[in-house]
C-alpha cells in the first residue's frame, strides 16, 4: 500500500466505524513503515521519541513524536490483536487484570491512533488544521468504541442541563460532550477525549464546575488524552516539548474542583512523581479496569 492510499483512508472518517477498522488500518500503516521511510530521526532530548520522515510522495514531511517504548511493530500488533479484543471482552474477570494486559491496552491503542496521526502528518502544511480535526475526531470515536466494547453504554452529543434554583427547574441549557456514560438513561459520567491537553485543559475543569453547579449534582467528569508532546527544533535537530501545563492543572484541582480521572496512553514522567499530579493522573488502563465501573455504580 502506498502513502497516498493510506492518506485516502485516513482522511475519510467514514472508513472508521468499528474497532476492527482501526486495527486494520494500524496493520496497513505498520507494514508500510517497515520499508517506506526516508529516515527515522531520534529526538535530541528524549531519546525514546522518534520522528518518521517520508519520502518524496510525502513531500519529505516529518511526523509528530512517536514514543518507541509504546509503538508496536507490525509483527507485535498483528500477534496481539486477538489478545486486545479478548482483554476488552473479559475486562471484569480477575484473570484479565495482569500487568502485561494493562500495558497492552495502552500500547495497542497508542499504536493504532498514532498510525492515523502520523499518516495525516504527510498532508501538506496548508491542510494541517484539517489533519488535526480528523485526528481528534477519530481518537474520540476510537475511545468511544473501546468503552462500548467493555459493555458500557456511551454516546456523544448534547445534554440538556436543567438549571435548578431553590429546588425548581428554571430553564435548560445545552452542552456538547465527547463522552456521555449512561445507565438506564441516567447520566453517570461525562468525559472529554482529546489527543493532547494543549489549549483544552482549562475548559475541562470549567465544564465540570458549571455543569455540577447548574444541576446541583456531583456528576463525575473525566478526561482521556493520547499524549502531551510536540515536535520542536529545526531539521536535523528535532526534539520534543511537553504541552501539559502542570501549574494550571494543580491550580484548577486545588482552587476550582478536581477532575474525577485523567488518563493517558503516553503518560509523562512528572505525572507519576509530582504531588497532586500523581494523585489524579493515571494510564488509560486504570480507567477501563477500575474507574469507569465506579462511575456507573
Amino acid at each position: 500500500m502506498t502513502l497516498q492510499q493510506l492518506l485516502t483512508i485516513a482522511t475519510d472518517k467514514a472508513k472508521f466505524q468499528s474497532l476492527a477498522d482501526y486495527v486494520d488500518y494500524g496493520l496497513r500503516y505498520l507494514e508500510f513503515i517497515k520499508t517506506q521511510f526516508q529516515a527515522v530521526i531520534v529526538s535530541q532530548n528524549e531519546h525514546n521519541y522518534r520522528f518518521f520522515q517520508y519520502k518524496k510522495e510525502g513531500t519529505f514531511n516529518v511526523t509528530r513524536p512517536i514514543n518507541a517504548d509504546l509503538m508496536l511493530s507490525f509483527e507485535e500488533f498483528e500477534q496481539q490483536q486477538c489478545v486486545f479484543f479478548s482483554i476488552l471482552q473479559h475486562i471484569r474477570e480477575q484473570a484479565a487484570n495482569t500487568k502485561e494486559n494493562r500495558r497492552l491496552l495502552n500500547t495497542f491503542i497508542y499504536t493504532a491512533q498514532q498510525s492515523i496521526g502520523a499518516t495525516l502528518d504527510a498532508l501538506p502544511a496548508t491542510r494541517s488544521n484539517t489533519a488535526r480535526k480528523i485526528n481528534g475526531d477519530l481518537f474520540e470515536r476510537f475511545i468511544r468504541l473501546v468503552i462500548k466494547e467493555v459493555g458500557i453504554e456511551v454516546s456523544t452529543g448534547t445534554i440538556a442541563v436543567p438549571v435548578i434554583l431553590n429546588g425548581q427547574e428554571v430553564f435548560t441549557m445545552t452542552y456538547q460532550h465527547d463522552l456521555i456514560i449512561r445507565v438506564e438513561e441516567a447520566t453517570k459520567a461525562i468525559g472529554s477525549v482529546k489527543t493532547s491537553s494543549k489549549d483544552r485543559l482549562d475548559k475541562i475543569f470549567v465544564d465540570k464546575f458549571l455543569y455540577n453547579r447548574l444541576t446541583e449534582t456531583n456528576t463525575p467528569h473525566f478526561a482521556v488524552f493520547l499524549n502531551d508532546v510536540q515536535r520542536k527544533g529545526k531539521e536535523g535537530k528535532y526534539g520534543i516539548n511537553a504541552t501539559f501545563l502542570p501549574g494550571h492543572f494543580k491550580g484548577y484541582t486545588i482552587k476550582l474542583n478536581p477532575l474525577d480521572g485523567v488518563y493517558y496512553c503516553d503518560i509523562r514522567a512528572n505525572m507519576l512523581t509530582e504531588d497532586i499530579l500523581k494523585e489524579h493522573i493515571k494510564t488509560f488502563d486504570h480507567f477501563l479496569f477500575e474507574d469507569v465501573w465506579k462511575f456507573i455504580e
